[in-house]
C-alpha cells in the first residue's frame, strides 16, 4: 500500500480535517468549502490567490489555534466537514445505482492535460479544461475513474507581452510545496518509483496525486535524479515542439501511466483515451496479458474491446505523426515482449490518406472498439477524415459515434447566481437535477431586474479586476511601459456593451477577424451613445510564430488611440481570469474557420451564465443555437471569406446586438436583452453540461466496455485461470 506524506503539522487536532479538504479540489466547486477557508483568513485567502494549501502553509500556529477556539468558526467548520464527508461517501451514487458497484469496476482515463484550478497549471486550452471538468463530474456521479496525466513543473506558459506586442514565453516553475498536489510514496516514505523499459537507458517515474472529489488523478514526473538529464525534462512542459522528445513523452504517458496504476494496485477494466497522445497505453495492456499467457491476438481483442477513444481534432495537422525510423528506434526491443512483429505494429499507425509515418490517431482508432467525436458536426468531419480506415463501408457507416462536450455546471456557474438567484427560483435542489430541461424552464420566473442587476454587478467586477491587473503592471518597474498599461483595459467602461474573445490563439480561431475593416470597427466602438468594447485574452503556443503575429496585431489595436481604449488585451489568460470573463462580458464572440471547431466549451460557460454567444455556425453552436439564445452567421466560402465573415459580424452587431442592448426602459433595464440571457441559460444548463456528457459516455460506451471486460474474465475463468477485472491472470 502506498501512502502520501502528510502536511501542515502545526494544524490543531480539532480542525485537522482542513488538511484533507485543502488537498481535495472538492472545495473548488463547492462554495461552502471556499467560504470556510476564507472565514479562516480572508487576507490569506486573497494573498494565496484562492489556494488553501498555500494559505495554510503561510499561517502561523497561533492563528490556527485561535480559530480552533472560535465558536463561530467551529460551527462553520463542523457543518462544512459534515457535507464534505457525506459527499465522499460513494456507496449511494448515480453510477452504483444505475451501472455497477464502483468497488468492482475501474476506468482508467488518460489525458495529456487537465484544467482543474489555476494553482495547477497543467493545461493549454479547451482539451485540458474538458478533461478537468470530466473528472469533477465523474466524482459527482460516482463514476469510478482513475485519471493519469503529467505533472508539468514548468506548467504551460506564463504569458508576458513586450511593449511592441510580442508574446514572450516565460515558464514559471510550479511551487509544489504550495500546490494542492502530493507526491506518492511507499510505506517507508520513499517516493514511488516505476521503471519504463522502452527507452534506453530506462526511465524511472515518480507520481503525484491530485484528489478531485472522489476521483483520483495521478500525474507522472520524470525529474528523478536517477534519470539522465535528457530524460528528466520529458515531463517539464506541455506539448514540446521536438518530435523525438514528444514521442518519448507519449511513451511515458501511455506505457508509464499503465505501469504506475499497476504499481498502485489500481486495476482498470476499461481504458479511456482522451486524444491520441496517451494511445501507447493499449500496448502495455496487451503486453501484460501476453505475459500472463494470452496470445497476442487474444490480448489485442480483449484490450480493444475495453478501450474508448475520444478525438477532439478536426485539423489534420493537429494529429501527431512520428517517423517510422523513430518508432523502430524506441519500440524495437519492446514489441517482441508481446509477440508483435515490426510490420504489423507499424501498420496499426498508418493513415492511407495522410502524411507518411506512424499516426497516433489512426493507431488509437484501430485499437479501440468505441470511438467518438465531440459534437454532431465534428462527427461528420471525423467520419469523413477517417473513412479510409474502413474503406469497405460508406461514410455514413463509419464506426465512430459522438458525444457532444459539456461544462461542469458547479465549476462555471457564478456562485452568487447559483446561491442567491437559482436557489430561490429553481428550487434548492436544482444543482442535483441540472440535466433536467424542465428545471430550467423556471428561469422564466426570475424578474428581469433581478437578472440584469446581477449581470451588471458581475460586469463591474470584471472591469475592476482587469483595471487592478493593469495597476499592478504599472507598479512593476519592469512592466510599467505606458503602451502595456494602456492596452490592458484601464479605459474599460462597465456601462458599454462588452464583447469577450478569450481562447487559445491559433490561426484557425481567427482572433483578428474583427480587425478586417478597421474604419467600420472604429465607428462601432466609438459610437457616442451606443459604444462597444472588446476584451481579448489568450495565449499562443510558444513555438507558433504565426499565432504570435496574430496576437501582436490584436495588441497593436488595443494600444491604438483611435479606438479610444475600447479594445483591451488582458495577458496571462488562465482559469481564474476565465471565470471573470464568462461571468462578466455581455456577448461571447466566436469566429473560427469552419469546420475546424470540434466543439468549443468556452461559449457554453458564458451562455450558462446568461452571456449570449455571437458565433459562426460551427462546433457545438450548430446544436445549441435556436434563434432566441444569441446570434449566428453561416460563414462564407472561397476567396475573401475572412472579409465576408467580418462583415457578417459587423452587420449583426449594428442591426441586432447593439440596438437590443441599448433598448432600455426608464429604470435602465433592457428587457429584450434579458430574455436572450434567459434563453441562453435554458439551453446550456441541461443540454451542454458534463453531467449529460458523462451519463452519455456511460450509456454509450462504458456499460458495453465493462460488459466486455466481464465476458473476457468469465471466459478465462472457464478455461481454468483466475483473473481480475483487468483481464490479468
Amino acid at each position: 500500500m502506498y501512502g502520501i506524506k502528510e502536511k501542515f503539522p502545526h494544524l490543531p487536532e480539532s480542525i485537522s480535517g482542513l488538511r484533507e479538504m485543502a488537498y481535495n479540489l472538492w472545495w473548488s466547486w463547492h462554495p461552502e468549502g471556499r467560504a470556510l477557508f476564507k472565514l479562516l483568513s480572508r487576507t490569506g485567502w486573497y494573498l494565496s490567490n484562492h489556494n488553501p494549501v498555500k494559505m495554510l502553509n503561510g499561517m502561523d500556529e497561533g492563528s490556527l489555534q485561535e480559530a480552533s477556539r472560535d465558536p463561530h468558526f467551529m460551527r462553520h467548520y463542523n457543518s462544512v466537514m459534515a457535507r464534505f464527508e457525506s459527499y465522499m461517501d460513494s456507496s449511494n451514487s448515480w453510477f452504483s445505482s444505475n451501472v455497477a458497484d464502483p468497488k468492482k469496476v475501474r476506468i482508467g482515463y488518460f489525458s495529456a492535460e487537465y484544467g482543474l484550478h489555476h494553482a495547477l497549471p497543467f493545461y493549454a486550452g479547451g482539451l485540458g479544461f474538458l478533461a478537468g471538468d470530466f473528472l469533477k463530474e465523474c466524482s459527482d456521479l460516482g463514476i469510478p475513474l482513475a485519471g493519469v496525466g503529467f505533472m508539468y513543473p514548468q506548467g504551460y506558459l506564463r504569458q508576458r507581452i513586450s511593449p511592441d506586442g510580442w508574446q514572450v514565453g516565460a515558464c514559471e516553475l510550479l511551487d509544489r510545496e504550495n500546490a494542492p498536489i502530493r507526491k506518492v510514496t511507499t510505506p517507508n516514505g520513499e517516493p514511488l518509483s516505476v521503471k519504463v523499459p522502452v527507452i534506453d537507458p530506462p526511465i524511472y517515474l515518480e507520481a503525484w496525486k491530485v484528489q478531485v472529489g472522489k476521483t483520483e488523478l495521478y500525474l507522472i514526473d520524470t525529474s528523478a535524479e536517477i534519470n539522465d538529464p535528457w530524460n528528466r525534462i520529458i515531463s517539464d512542459r506541455l506539448y514540446t515542439g521536438d518530435p523525438e522528445q514528444r514521442l518519448r513523452q507519449e511513451i511515458v504517458l501511455g506505457i508509464g501511466g499503465v505501469r504506475i496504476l499497476k504499481a498502485l494496485g489500481i486495476d482498470c477494466s476499461v481504458l479511456h483515451l482522451n486524444e491520441g497522445h496517451p494511445a501507447f497505453a493499449v500496448l502495455e495492456r496487451i503486453r501484460e496479458k501476453v505475459e500472463a499467457g494470452s496470445s497476442y491476438r487474444e490480448a489485442f481483442e480483449q484490450v480493444r474491446g475495453t478501450t474508448v477513444f475520444t478525438t477532439h481534432t478536426p485539423v489534420p495537422a493537429g494529429h501527431d505523426v512520428f517517423s517510422f525510423q523513430l518508432m523502430e528506434k524506441y519500440f524495437g526491443s519492446y514489441l517482441p515482449t508481446m509477440e508483435l512483429d515490426r510490420d504489423a505494429f507499424l501498420k496499426l499507425g498508418v493513415n492511407p490518406a495522410g502524411k507518411s509515418g506512424f499516426n497516433m490517431t489512426a493507431f488509437a482508432m484501430r485499437c479501440s472498439a468505441y470511438r467518438n467525436a465531440v459534437s454532431k458536426k465534428h462527427h461528420e468531419v471525423t467520419c469523413k477524415m477517417w473513412h479510409q480506415l474502413w474503406p469497405e463501408v460508406t461514410e455514413d457507416r463509419v464506426p465512430i459515434d459522438y458525444v457532444t462536450n459539456g461544462v461542469h455546471i458547479p465549476s462555471w456557474i457564478d456562485r452568487r447566481m447559483g446561491d442567491v438567484i437559482l436557489n430561490r427560483y429553481l428550487g434548492r435542489n436544482w444543482l442535483e437535477e441540472h440535466d433536467q430541461p424542465r428545471i430550467w424552464e423556471l428561469i422564466e420566473e426570475i424578474p428581469d431586474e433581478v437578472l440584469w442587476k446581477h449581470h451588471s454587478s458581475m460586469k463591474a467586477l470584471l472591469v475592476s479586476r482587469i483595471r487592478e491587473r493593469a495597476r499592478q503592471k504599472w507598479l512593476d518597474p519592469e512592466r510599467a511601459d505606458p503602451r502595456l498599461v494602456m492596452a490592458s483595459g484601464v479605459f474599460l467602461d462597465p456601462s458599454a456593451l462588452t464583447l469577450g474573445f478569450a481562447r487559445r490563439f491559433a490561426s484557425y480561431k481567427r482572433p483578428t477577424l474583427m480587425l478586417q475593416d478597421l474604419e467600420r470597427l472604429r465607428r462601432i466602438v466609438n459610437d457616442t451613445w451606443k459604444p462597444v468594447q472588446i476584451i481579448f485574452a489568450g495565449k499562443a503556443h510558444h513555438d507558433d510564430q504565426q499565432s504570435k503575429l496574430l496576437l501582436q496585431a490584436v495588441f497593436n489595436a488595443a494600444k491604438d488611440q483611435s479606438f479610444g481604449g475600447r479594445i483591451a488585451f488582458v495577458e496571462d489568460y488562465d482559469e481564474l481570469l476565465a471565470q471573470y470573463l464568462v461571468h462578466g462580458v455581455d456577448v461571447w464572440l466566436n469566429n473560427p474557420l469552419p469546420p475546424n471547431e470540434a466543439s468549443g466549451t468556452s461559449g457554453m460557460k458564458a451562455t450558462l451564465n446568461g452571456v449570449p454567444q455571437l458565433s459562426i455556425l460551427d462546433g457545438w453552436w450548430i446544436e445549441g443555437y435556436n434563434g432566441r439564445n444569441g446570434w449566428a452567421f453561416q460563414g462564407a466560402e472561397g476567396d475573401g471569406r475572412d472579409g465576408k465573415d467580418a462583415a457578417a459580424i459587423y452587420e449583426t452587431l449594428e442591426k441586432h446586438v447593439v440596438p437590443l442592448y441599448y433598448d432600455v426602459d426608464e429604470e435602465g433595464i433592457p428587457h429584450g436583452w434579458v430574455q436572450v440571457m434567459r434563453e441562453s441559460m435554458k439551453m446550456t444548463g441541461p443540454h451542454f453540461s458534463t453531467r449529460r456528457m458523462a451519463k452519455e459516455y456511460t450509456d454509450k460506451f462504458y456499460r458495453s466496455a465493462i460488459g466486455s471486460a466481464m465476458k473476457f474474465r468469465g471466459r478465462t475463468a472457464r478455461e481454468g485461470a483466475k483473473v481480475d477485472l483487468f483481464g490479468r491472470i
